[in-house]
C-alpha cells in the first residue's frame, strides 16, 4: 500500500453533467448556443490554469459573442454556474469508502484536478475536501495535469517522494505524466472494456 495517494476528481471520484450548462448558460446571455460554446470552450483553457477568474472568462465570452458584459449578468452566469455545478454533480459510491480506506490505513491523501474555481467549494459540499490532506487544483496552483509539475507540487505538500505514492485517473495521459516522475499510476476505468492494470472500483486499489 503506497503511503500517499493522489486521486483525480471528475470522472474518478464524481460525475457531473455539462448539459444543462450547455444549454442555461447562452440562455441566460441571450446567445445562440453554438455560438456560446465555441467561444467558451476557446476562452476555458485560461480558466483552467488560473489566466482568468470565472468572471472574467465569462466577460470574454460575452465580448467574443458581441454582447455587453454587464457586471449584473455576469455575476448571475457565475452564480447560476455554481449552482448548475452542485447540482448536477453526483460522488461515484465507492468515492468516499475509498478515500475514508486511505486514512484509516495512514496513507496521506491530495486532490489533484485540472478544473475551473467552483471546483473547491463542490469538493467542499461534497465531504471530500475533510477527508484531503491537500486540494491542488490547477486554476490555484497554475499548473495542469499531466505537466510533470503539478504531480511535483502535489508531493512537496504532501511532504512524499514519488517512489511512495501512487495516482489514480480516469485519463491515461494523466496517468502517464504522473509516470513519467516516478509515481505509481493506475487508470480507474467505470465503464466499458479496462485496458491491462486499470481498476473498475477506486476499492480495489484498497485490496
Amino acid at each position: 500500500m503506497s503511503s500517499a495517494w493522489l486521486v483525480d476528481v471528475y470522472d474518478t471520484l464524481l460525475s457531473s453533467d455539462w448539459e444543462p450548462h450547455d444549454r442555461v448558460l447562452p440562455e441566460l446571455a441571450g446567445v445562440a448556443q453554438d455560438i456560446w460554446l465555441d467561444a467558451y470552450h476557446r476562452i476555458l483553457p485560461a480558466s483552467g490554469v488560473g489566466q482568468v477568474t470565472r468572471a472574467e472568462m465569462y466577460g470574454l465570452v460575452l465580448r467574443t459573442c458581441a454582447v455587453k458584459p454587464r457586471d449584473e449578468l455576469i455575476r448571475e452566469l457565475v452564480a447560476t454556474h455554481l449552482e448548475l455545478l452542485v447540482a448536477n454533480a453526483r460522488l461515484f459510491e465507492d468515492s468516499i469508502p475509498f478515500l475514508e480506506g486511505l486514512r484509516e490505513r495512514g496513507a496521506a491523501v491530495a486532490i489533484v484536478s485540472n478544473c475551473g474555481e467552483h471546483t473547491r467549494n463542490l469538493l467542499t459540499s461534497l465531504g471530500v475536501v475533510a477527508l484531503a490532506d491537500a486540494v491542488i487544483l490547477s486554476c490555484e496552483v497554475g499548473l495542469i495535469k499531466p505537466s510533470p509539475q503539478i504531480f511535483r507540487y502535489a508531493l512537496g505538500e504532501l511532504g512524499a517522494d514519488a517512489a511512495d505514492a501512487a495516482f489514480v485517473d480516469d485519463q491515461a495521459a494523466f496517468c502517464a505524466g504522473a509516470e513519467a516522475v516516478g509515481i505509481r499510476a493506475v487508470q480507474i476505468v467505470r465503464d466499458g472494456d479496462p485496458p491491462p492494470g486499470a481498476v473498475r472500483s477506486l476499492l480495489d486499489l484498497l485490496d
